[in-house]
């Protein structure tokens, strides 16, 4: 027997269903709702239901969920440091939250600071219904652990294209980065700091591309200085220094025509 799904022929229909559940799981991360996934695959809201969030068997036997939609799109679990909010201080601060709780009350029952609250309630909310739900927080915040991410001054993006302009004119990057914060205030795919527009410039000054460079840059360098730690800088004298500690306590001689030690 043949099973077909999405235009797409599987011999054992355990391959159809991982392929529908897939795809489910592909139009939630996209921003459509459950309702909408769940009839854009062929299975009902409660069959979504149970793929996301698992299911408790009338023996009391619980069951896993069919797709890993908590856990955002890392390959793999990640172990995070533990100076990061977990998923338990996430429902204490939805639940304090929607109970009309402060930002400090917040803070005094989790035990972390009051920026960490607000930053966390200003990041974290979800974008398409505004409101701050644990799980989707925790979602978003493992999403952002992706490594490598990928640049944000792109070729073709109208950022590029407008950072681009400012090493013509010998604009430092602390200035471009400047000038786009007040050229685009609201909106945050066009702002980038400084740190960013340098790793952008010096990532491609390649060949002639680099003589380019050298004469756009203020400063004439294509290639970033390497900033050391203080045990590689050079050292100020010739000779190692003697501290006090290693000294005589008194001169073994003196010069009769100096006085000096010998």
């Amino acid at each position: 027997m043949v099973y077909e799904f999405d235009g797409t022929k599987y011999e054992k229909l355990r391959d159809m269903q991982a392929a529908r559940r897939a795809k489910y799981l592909g139009l939630v991360r996209g921003g459509v709702n459950f309702i909408q996934a769940a009839h854009a695959v062929g299975v009902s809201k409660r069959t979504g239901k149970v793929w996301r969030n698992g299911r408790t068997r009338p023996t009391g036997r619980n069951e896993r969920p069919l797709v890993d939609w908590y856990r955002g799109g890392m390959g793999k679990p990640k172990q995070i440091d533990a100076r990061y909010l977990c998923m338990d201080e996430r429902i204490t601060i939805a639940d304090m939250h929607r109970a009309g709780n402060s930002v400090r009350a917040i803070a005094r029952t989790s035990g972390g600071a009051p920026s960490t609250i607000s930053r966390e309630l200003r990041r974290n909310v979800d974008q398409i219904g505004g409101v701050y739900g644990p799980h989707r927080a925790q979602q978003m915040a493992t999403h952002r652990l992706r490594r490598p991410k990928p640049r944000k001054i792109m070729p073709g993006t109208p950022l590029r294209d407008e950072i681009k302009a400012g090493p013509d004119k010998h604009w430092s990057p602390e200035r471009i980065s400047g000038r786009l914060r007040r050229g685009h205030p609201d909106n945050g795919s066009m702002n980038a700091c400084h740190e960013t527009i340098y790793q952008a410039i010096h990532a491609q000054g390649k060949g002639e591309l680099r003589l380019q460079l050298k004469h756009a840059m203020r400063r004439g360098r294509v290639v970033r200085r390497h900033r050391g730690d203080g045990q590689s800088r050079r050292p100020r004298f010739r000779e190692p220094m003697v501290m006090i500690s290693g000294r005589p306590r008194s001169p073994t001689g003196r010069s009769p025509a100096t006085g000096k030690a010998t």
